[in-house]
């Protein structure tokens, strides 16, 4: 792959210049100092990736993400030096295309610095994996909920590649006394998760949080996978983490919750599969779709990566194929 570096921080390119050119496998495309550069250089040399930082002088990550995204699209990935403080501009650039992120990688020679250097070739090597595959599209607060009964109704929403913007779309819309569950499985790193929620939960009225082991779902809750196994439901109607299948490239992987409520859930519910790279999802929501729930896709036009609801629509497996404003009214009235 050819892969650009957008950082204005010497020794974090060079950092990343070494990984990428050790790897023996990718080429480095170009560098860009800033945001507006990394713009410029994009449409007249679209790479097949961009490694973006999120704090530069002039424009930052967010911004340049987005208007990359808008002008020239291409693979990009947040690669961060600290989220602390920072969750929301992670997600920010995520709701406008960038497919994953990780913290920069670590300079020496010992284990901790080796292993932060293998994660970001993973993320490449999943990118790489998925992108040939994908059409990159140009582009007063309630009360929480807090009740902790089970419930009847179930929404299962899968997301990837724009999900952040387009799961905060739909949540923001939820009233606090939904009278369902919702399960949500995004793919990001685990390191990520519970900012995500906690952002996410700063957007809704009801209440978002991570989904812990032997939770179940409730009223007025939005449970969010929190780990990089994969969050499934068990037959005692509980949420639980499994590691198969290991070979799965993105985590959590939005087909095996989805076959596990299939498999479990004794009611009818509504599944929801949004914007993302790949095809995660679309046969699980067949698989609900066949046991008589209620499905919906996001339509190509506001998707900011047409390759899991394509591969659903291509599956028959949606109900519905709807804009990301009409899925939050469309699953009230189906409630």
């Amino acid at each position: 792959m050819r892969i650009a570096i957008v950082n204005d921080l010497s020794l974090a390119v060079e950092i990343l210049r070494r990984i990428v050119l050790d790897s023996a496998v990718h080429k480095v495309a170009w560098v860009a100092r800033t945001g507006e550069e990394a713009v410029q250089k994009c449409e007249a040399d679209t790479p097949d990736l961009i490694l973006m930082d999120l704090f530069m002088p002039d424009m930052d990550g967010v911004e340049a993400t987005r208007r990359i995204m808008y002008t020239s699209p291409c693979p990009i990935l947040v690669v961060t030096a600290t989220m602390e403080g920072h969750a929301g501009k992670v997600f920010e650039a995520m709701g406008h295309g960038a497919l994953d992120a990780i913290n920069t990688p670590m300079m020496g020679s010992g284990e901790s610095a080796r292993e932060s250097r293998d994660a970001l070739l993973k993320k490449i090597g999943i990118i790489e994996k998925l992108s040939c595959n994908s059409q990159v599209s140009p582009m007063k607060r309630q009360s929480k909920g807090t009740s902790s009964l089970k419930v009847s109704s179930l929404i299962a929403i899968g997301a990837s590649t724009g999900g952040p913007k387009a799961l905060a779309e739909i949540l923001s819309r939820m009233p606090a006394n939904l009278g369902a569950g919702i399960v949500i499985a995004q793919h990001v790193d685990g390191e990520f998760s519970a900012g995500m929620a906690k952002w996410l939960d700063e957007q809704s009225p009801l209440s978002v949080r991570l989904a812990e082991e032997g939770a179940c779902p409730s009223r007025g809750t939005a449970l969010l996978a929190g780990k990089n196994d994969h969050l499934v439901l068990t037959s005692s109607l509980d949420l639980g983490y499994i590691k198969e299948p290991i070979a799965t490239p993105f985590r959590p992987s939005v087909d095996v919750l989805f076959k596990s409520v299939a498999a479990h859930w004794p009611s009818m519910g509504i599944a929801i599969l949004l914007t993302g790279m790949g095809r995660d999802g679309a046969e699980g929501l067949k698989m609900l779709h066949r046991v008589g729930w209620h499905t919906i896709a996001q339509d190509e036009a506001t998707s900011v990566v047409y390759g899991m609801p394509k591969a659903a629509r291509d599956l028959g497996a949606a109900s519905e194929i709807l804009p990301i404003d009409q899925i939050a009214p469309a699953i009230l009235r189906r409630l």
